[in-house]
């Protein structure tokens, strides 16, 4: 497999630990990375509304009612 070079902004303390790391461990954080971008990519993606849906319907199936979100959503 080619290897596609990628430039990736992260925060300078991150920098820091990557540029101090030894070949051996840069190698590992790299396989780490390819890894969960690789599992990222995978997910389903879903809309906004979707998820809002899914949301509302698990909270209704543990019983939250229109009348018991309001009374939360009062004492905000």
């Amino acid at each position: 497999m080619s290897e596609t070079v990628i430039a990736l902004p992260v925060d300078s303390e991150t920098a820091r630990v990557y540029h101090t790391a030894s070949p051996e461990d840069r190698k590992k954080i790299q396989l780490l990375l390819r890894l969960r971008l690789r599992e990222l990519a995978e997910l389903p993606t879903s809309s906004l509304v979707e998820i809002m849906n899914d949301i509302g319907a698990k909270a209704q199936a543990h019983g939250l009612t229109p009348e018991i979100l309001e009374a939360l959503l009062r004492d905000e």
